[in-house]
């Protein structure tokens, strides 16, 4: 008996080294397991923000395509349909690295844009009597537009730029007149770039010839000898309506930059996003900054999330004199 109870007794406790190995082990696996979550959090997150980024960006895509495809229809069933539309302005304008602001329609010094953002015009016809129109016709937020008026101040506006939203995130905006003043909504959170090319047909065979910047576009209008937008008579408007080389564009090329809306991306911060493709980049980035979004000089708190461009080029359904094709 007293043998027994002195191999009980020494059964009884853990050696210093023995209490220190099982908590080793122990941590071990509490650090393993937590690993395990981790990584899987990080799985289920980075999975969950590539698919908010690719229905933003689809979405922003087929947003704009859809008010692209609009631009300067007018309805010709119309009773009081006109002869001729040279005389008015042209069916789309653009801005390059400018914003907006709620005030006013498009706002050509409305102050610094995000990231170099530009801002794409389109107005269009509407259809149909009252407030909102048959329905037929909507502006970038969804509301119809009724048969203008007058064709040159009446006609629908759909205004596409980038704003900072609720604590700084940037987003896709829509600008548009409403029943009594101009109204912007927000139509995609996390774009962070928008950029627009405008495809020039320069020997009228409906088809582009070169894809140039709302500048480049201007700059052509100008040495033509075409007084600027604002600036001009009431005869100096007319005659740069007929002959602005905004209605010799056909299509555009359009490209967003969306991001995930937390973090969640592994490795280094230092990736560089060509809107446009990386040719378009390595001649053009320097006189269009805006189509070359550099990580590394981003804002620190948002470098580290997924990002993706989207891109599509679009054909105008309508003359851009105001016919319909």
């Amino acid at each position: 008996m007293s043998g027994e109870r002195i191999a009980l007794r020494r059964q009884s406790g853990l050696t210093l080294v023995e209490l220190m190995m099982a908590l080793t082990l122990g941590l071990s696996l509490v650090m393993a397991a937590a690993a395990l979550l981790v990584s899987g959090k990080a799985a289920y997150t980075a999975h969950d923000e590539g698919v908010r980024i690719e229905e933003s960006g689809r979405y922003a895509i087929e947003s704009i395509s859809h008010a692209v495809r609009q631009a300067a229809y007018h309805n010709w069933d119309y009773a009081a349909a006109p002869a001729d539309l040279a005389e008015i302005s042209a069916g789309l304008a653009g801005l390059d690295a400018q914003g907006q602001t709620e005030a006013h329609g498009l706002e050509r010094s409305a102050g610094s844009s995000v990231n170099g953002s530009d801002v794409l015009a389109l107005r269009f016809a509407g259809s149909g009597a009252g407030p909102k129109g048959d329905g037929t016709m909507i502006n970038c937020a969804g509301s119809g537009v009724p048969q203008p008026a007058s064709l040159e101040s009446d006609r629908g506006w759909s205004i596409f730029y980038v704003g900072a939203g609720r604590a700084g995130e940037p987003e896709l905006r829509c600008k548009y007149l409403g029943d009594t003043s101009w109204q912007t909504d927000a139509i995609v959170r996390g774009v962070e770039s928008f950029q627009v090319l405008y495809g020039l047909d320069s020997d009228a065979d409906g088809l582009p010839n070169r894809y140039l910047t709302a500048t480049a576009i201007d700059g052509l209008d100008a040495s033509a000898g075409l007084a600027s937008p604002g600036s001009e008579t009431a005869k100096q408007a007319i005659d740069r309506n007929k002959r602005t080389h905004w209605k010799k564009v056909v299509s555009l090329k359009v490209a967003v930059l969306v991001r995930a809306t937390q973090a969640g991306k592994q490795g280094a911060t230092d990736g560089q996003f060509n809107l446009f493709g990386d040719d378009y980049a390595r001649l053009y980035q320097a006189g269009d900054p805006g189509s070359t979004i550099f990580e590394a000089q981003l804002p620190a708190p948002s470098r580290n999330r997924l990002r993706k461009v989207f891109a599509s080029t679009i054909y105008l359904r309508n003359q851009n004199s105001g016919g319909g094709t």
